[in-house]
């Protein structure tokens, strides 16, 4: 059952709406944040050199305070800003979905965790072509069948 929830749509667009609700008042109210996600869901611009890349673990924290905090922005259901990485402090744009924050730390204090999982994509049945939909609607009424000859 809770596996059942975790995973609907529902609590997932919910999840995705008070993430990026929290991340907004954070960032109004000036307050410096963490925030915990899977580092397969980010992206850097430019990508980082492997020898720093290498160095992250599957769930990475970023710390968002001075210059990253400043250039941070949330938009299009993602956030990005700026941080350097590296002994060099080589510059990037880091950006990933909101929906994948798993949490939001303020002073070591989780504030915010998101318990949702994406949902399971249902599998669509391709739909029928207009001219295959349209023959049907014109053979279902029997005055039209004699109008066709066989």
């Amino acid at each position: 059952m809770l596996e059942a929830l975790l995973g609907s749509e529902e609590f997932y667009g919910l999840m995705k709406k008070h993430t990026k609700e929290v991340l907004e008042l954070l960032l109004k109210r000036g307050v410096n944040f963490s925030i915990l996600t899977n580092i397969s869901d980010v992206t850097f611009d430019p990508e980082l050199p492997s020898e720093i890349r290498q160095n992250f673990k599957p769930i990475t924290m970023f710390f968002l305070a001075g210059y990253t905090f400043e250039s941070t922005q949330v938009y299009n259901g993602r956030i990005s800003f700026e941080a350097g990485f590296g002994s060099d402090n080589f510059g990037s744009l880091v950006s990933l979905p909101i929906e994948a924050i798993l949490q939001i730390i303020i002073e070591e204090i989780p504030v915010f965790i998101n318990l949702s999982t994406p949902p399971k994509s249902q599998v669509k049945e391709p739909k029928e072509t207009g001219l295959k939909r349209s023959m049907e609607a014109l053979m279902s009424n029997p005055n039209n069948q004699k109008l066709i000859k066989k």
